[in-house]
């Protein structure tokens, strides 16, 4: 009898271990499969721009070298290492590289996440979980720097709140993670301004006669942290350039994924969050001071930024977990959580290995037969084929357009570099485009000594264009415009080039 119910404890221990890892498989698959929502956003294109720089140059990038409005300026990459990654990932034309990097990161965030929601939740409430994260989350899925630094971001705040859940100090080994962060995506900060307010919870968790060493750990933790932190190619730079972006005022609500959350039409962010509130109520949830002010913390974010909806799905379920258990019910915590050591049954290695096998053997299969692409909204070819033949050098584009066109070696009048440019320039970039006021779209056009416009097809400014006095509309198709001045050489070309 003994023996039978130690070979059932051990089966389920094994089953339960591998399902971080079936998951995150199963998420790496189905992002690979629908590889083409991971490229909609131009930025994916100078971001590896960036990173062919890097290689090329075997130097960081100190000031900006691919536009005309701010070349030369100080700039620093906060990303430079996910965009090395990408660019060893690329190769000319071919986009299976990043398709696969994202998607391996995607995959790393899913199976990271149910280890930690193991001992806590059975397998299949897990696994609903994390399908529900990433449900939330898949609106800010690109191929971009945020999404690489994903994996490490779970991994280190649930190391974080793993401690406080233990009323213990967390591991000397997260500190790793910090640095791999910081040279991952400026997203570290986050990290950093948690580091107090979940050490509150393991503080006031614990039993009074353990208090002041807690602090006095968290403490040297966090100063810790901060230090690894700068521990990149532009040392303490790296921490302010990544809060930079914060300071550029009223500019975060016009850039879509710093806009604040919209309830004025249903969104699967909202029925999660009046659901969660309904369910917290219905089932009594009771949670200590310093949970409720995180979890606060977490609401207060994705309701300000559309971009933190996917912290907030991926943490807050990390912050609930133990009371849930604890007060709901849950499995007997019979696995140790992040950074407590323990042995891996010989079948569940065979398991493993054989998963992982598959994965890499349907990858290839998949990549062999599906070409990746980008989106064709976002890759005006035939217009900047067209600008590049007429050799125009002051194109005032659409900040979309600009990652493209970074990636043929034009020089740019923006992209997606906010913090480049600055709140005023931006704000200025965004009245043009509306062209709410023809004079000072004009006056914007002569002041850079713009000879060519790259806008989209439908773009106010476009239309505004049409009938401005000076300009002349030289090509059109259905994802993008070009304008030039009426007396410029280019107006010369023939019309059965024009695409309309």
């Amino acid at each position: 009898m003994s023996l039978s119910i130690t070979s059932s404890v051990s089966n389920r221990s094994a089953a339960r271990g591998l399902v971080p890892l079936c998951a995150g498989v199963g998420a790496y698959l189905f992002y690979l499969a629908a590889g083409e929502i991971l490229l909609r956003d131009s930025d994916t294109m100078w971001q590896i721009r960036v990173g062919q720089w890097i290689l090329d140059h075997r130097a960081m990038p100190y000031s900006d070298v691919f536009s005309f409005t701010r070349y030369g300026e100080a700039w620093i990459s906060s990303s430079w290492l996910s965009q090395v990654l990408y660019a060893l990932a690329y190769g000319p034309g071919d986009w299976a590289g990043p398709v696969i990097l994202t998607s391996l990161a995607t995959g790393a965030t899913v199976a990271i996440f149910l280890h930690l929601l193991t001992p806590y939740f059975d397998p299949a409430r897990a696994f609903l979980i994390a399908a529900l994260a990433l449900l939330l989350s898949t609106t800010h899925f690109f191929a971009r720097p945020h999404v690489l630094a994903l994996p490490v971001l779970v991994a280190f705040l649930g190391g974080l709140m793993a401690a406080a859940d233990r009323r213990s100090h967390p591991s000397w080994l997260l500190l790793p993670l910090m640095v791999l962060w910081a040279n991952l995506h400026g997203g570290f900060v986050l990290g950093l301004a948690l580091i107090g307010p979940i050490g509150l919870e393991a503080v006031w968790s614990a039993e009074p006669s353990r208090r002041r060493e807690l602090i006095v750990r968290w403490a040297l933790f966090g100063f810790a942290a901060l230090a690894a932190s700068c521990v990149t190619p532009y040392g303490w730079n790296t921490l302010l350039g990544a809060m930079k972006i914060l300071s550029l005022g009223k500019l975060l609500s016009l850039i879509w994924e710093w806009m604040p959350a919209d309830f004025s039409t249903p969104s699967f962010f909202e029925a999660t969050l009046l659901g969660l509130i309904g369910i917290a109520f219905y089932r009594k949830l009771t949670l200590s001071v310093p949970r409720i002010l995180l979890l606060l913390g977490l609401i207060y974010m994705a309701l300000t930024h559309v971009r933190n909806i996917e912290i907030f799905a991926f943490i807050t379920p990390l912050v609930l977990a133990k009371p849930i258990a604890e007060q709901w019910g849950g499995p007997e915590p019979a696995e140790p959580r992040f950074g407590e050591a323990r042995s891996v049954p010989f079948v569940t290695i065979l398991a493993a290995i054989a998963v992982l096998i598959g994965g890499g053997v349907t990858t290839k299969l998949f990549v062999d037969q599906h070409p990746f692409k980008f989106l064709p909204s976002v890759t005006p070819v035939a217009a900047v084929d067209l600008l590049q033949q007429q050799k125009a050098q002051r194109v005032f584009s659409t900040a979309p357009f600009g990652g493209y066109m970074v990636s043929r070696g034009m020089k740019v009048f923006i992209d997606g570099r906010a913090e480049l440019y600055g709140e005023q320039f931006v704000l200025d970039y965004f009245d043009a485009t509306e062209a709410k006021n023809v004079g000072q779209l004009l006056g914007l056009l002569d002041t850079y000594r713009i000879d060519a416009t790259l806008l989209n097809a439908t773009s106010p400014a476009g239309y505004a264009l049409d009938h401005a006095a000076g300009w002349k509309r030289l090509y059109k198709d259905g994802t993008a415009v070009i304008h030039v001045r009426a007396n410029d050489k280019t107006s010369a070309l023939p019309a059965a080039e024009n695409a309309n």
